[in-house]
């Protein structure tokens, strides 16, 4: 079992695994797609490079690059928003404080 805090964070995101991504995801209300796919794996990947979560510009940014599509992309794919489901789902722990782009 993959320890959570009371909001469902990743208490070690090195924890993190595709299967626990599949269950956050459902608990969000969330199906996730390619597009989903490739921020959750752009996040762990930049979390492996830097020892810390990306701000949600850079995820943006990859998007735009990716896809065409960046800041609108990034919120149709997480309508609660970035913290609240994208760093939840990608294994981040929770940010204190955060501007979300």
């Amino acid at each position: 079992m993959t320890e959570v805090d009371t909001e469902g964070y990743l208490i070690d995101p090195s924890a993190w695994d595709e299967d626990f991504a599949q269950q956050a995801a459902l608990a969000e209300g969330i199906s996730l797609t390619d597009d989903h796919w490739r921020v959750i794996r752009f996040m762990r990947q930049w979390l492996d490079e830097h020892q810390v979560a990306p701000d949600a510009r850079h995820v943006m940014k990859h998007l735009t690059q990716a896809t065409g599509a960046g800041r609108n992309r990034l919120f149709e794919l997480f309508p609660y928003g970035y913290v609240q489901q994208a760093c939840k789902i990608a294994g981040m722990k929770r940010p204190r404080a955060w501007s979300t782009g």
